[in-house]
């Protein structure tokens, strides 16, 4: 079995000047996981955020549950 290393990316949304997130789906369908980073420490911690809170995240930001204004 060969062992799967994140893939990261950061979000095409994110021109902020890298103060973003990265995330790994690669993971999702073999492990259950969406790894999740800080883009400007990528030798920092990881958090691992199982497939579906991570999906149900992404459902309410499409739908602007988390919008403050």
């Amino acid at each position: 079995m060969t062992e799967q290393h994140p893939q990261w990316f950061t979000s095409s949304y994110s021109s902020n000047g890298g103060a973003c997130v990265e995330v790994a789906v690669n993971l999702a369908a073999s492990q259950g996981i969406v790894p999740v980073r800080d883009s400007k420490v990528v030798d920092g911690p990881v958090v691992d955020v199982r497939t579906a809170a991570f999906s149900a995240f992404v459902t309410g930001v499409q739908a602007g549950k988390f919008d403050t204004a």
